[in-house]
């Protein structure tokens, strides 16, 4: 069910790219551009925050779905796809969180 409904996510708001901006909320996101998808991700991540510290389930649930359809809105302004993240994850699975961690600054380049 969650790559199904994911992907099925995924393509109404890939489908709402080009739509009037007047008729569709993911529409007007991305016709405000990346700042303002950006700021409503951030945004729900503080609102997650806020429910998980309220110690509210039903709420941590509900925030928790907002931050994930507004990240999924980035992804496309990015033309990335749910599956792409599912695919990391599933590189990422049998990791250890260190070992995973390690690696990532193990690949970054220094800064001049």
């Amino acid at each position: 069910m969650s790559d199904d409904i994911l992907s099925r996510v995924g393509a109404v708001i890939e489908s709402r790219k080009g739509a009037d901006p007047g008729t569709s909320y993911v529409a007007k996101l991305f016709d405000k551009g990346l700042d303002a998808i950006l700021k409503k991700v951030g945004e729900e991540a503080t609102e997650t925050v806020m429910a998980a510290k309220d110690g509210d389930p039903k709420k941590v649930v509900y925030e928790v779905a907002d931050l994930w359809f507004h990240s999924m809105v980035a992804l496309a302004h990015f033309n990335l796809k749910p599956e792409d993240v599912l695919r990391e994850l599933a590189r990422r699975e049998g990791l250890s969180g260190l070992e995973e961690f390690a690696s990532r600054n193990a690949n970054r380049k220094p800064h001049p």
